[in-house]
């Protein structure tokens, strides 16, 4: 399953996993966009196991509805890649309350893979793939302000504490779940939609210095399929397919005991809110099959 599939770094997620032969979930908010995006895939890999599912990340009543069918109605599934996120530069909320950066790039991942662990668990090389940013190095996770009420609002600096959130999360997870390997990674600079539109100075800046999305994903890929990273620490944050320090050197950005817990305490109360009321309105097609991806070196 591959969130954000229909463009940029989760697009290229999608095509290099099918090319395998593997059967890709694309979890996407445009309908057209997907389809577009399913029918490329299928044409350029030769695969017809691509499958679409709409779902907002940033609604975070439906992503735990969509998570919910989703388990009931399939027997495993062996890698989960959070890959989709937005960058909203005001400060705007979702149908809960939530702050939409939040409620995409934190919440729908904490709903998402916590919802699915148990599908996970029933696979025989379970994987948790986050997709996170260099940004979050700036970032100490701000557990008093998980929802960036305080203050003025810097979209970038919001989009780097989520960053940090899912750093920080990743670990939690591993500690918590030794059958599924974890890990979260930075995938460089990457020239996508979602960069040249959230950050159009830095885009220009960069030029042909950012890398292609393809680039982009191959740590993605590597961390889903291959053997070798299979066989890394679980719970660690990753670039260019080598676990990387998720600290700046002498930086101020490590969290407390209690600054965790609190965190997650705070998930886990705005998840249970969500699960108290399902979407009615969601129309699941899921295909019960079995979800299958071959292994890579």
């Amino acid at each position: 399953m591959v969130t954000g599939a229909n463009s940029g770094i989760g697009r290229a997620t999608a095509m290099a996993i099918a090319k395998r032969g593997g059967t890709v979930h694309m979890v996407c908010r445009n309908k057209e966009k997907a389809e577009d995006a399913r029918l490329d895939i299928v044409n350029e890999s030769g695969n017809t196991e691509v499958h679409v599912h709409i779902v907002d990340m940033s609604e975070t009543r439906k992503v735990w509805a969509f998570a919910d069918a989703f388990k009931k109605q399939y027997s495993s599934l062996n890698v989960l890649i959070n890959n989709a996120g937005c960058m909203m530069h005001k400060r705007e909320v979702n149908a809960e309350g939530l702050e939409k950066n939040f409620a995409t790039n934190t919440m729908g991942v904490y709903i998402l893979t916590q919802t699915l662990i148990p599908l996970l668990q029933k696979s025989r090389d379970p994987r948790v793939i986050t997709v996170s940013s260099g940004g979050m190095l700036v970032q100490k996770l701000r557990a008093d302000d998980l929802q960036s009420e305080r203050g003025y609002f810097d979209g970038v600096m919001v989009y780097s504490q989520n960053k940090r959130q899912q750093v920080v999360l990743t670990q939690q997870w591993a500690k918590a779940n030794p059958v599924i390997h974890f890990s979260v990674m930075h995938p460089g600079w990457v020239d996508t939609p979602a960069v040249s539109t959230s950050m159009p100075q830095f885009h220009q800046m960069m030029g042909e210095r950012l890398r292609s999305v393809e680039q982009g994903a191959d740590t993605v890929v590597w961390l889903a399929l291959s053997r070798a990273a299979a066989r890394t620490c679980s719970g660690k944050f990753f670039q260019d397919r080598k676990p990387v320090a998720a600290h700046l050197p002498l930086a101020w950005t490590h969290s407390s005991t209690e600054d965790i817990q609190s965190f997650i305490t705070q998930l886990e109360t705005l998840a249970r809110a969500a699960q108290s009321q399902p979407d009615p309105e969601l129309n699941s097609s899921l295909n019960p099959s079995i979800i299958t991806l071959p292994q890579v070196v």
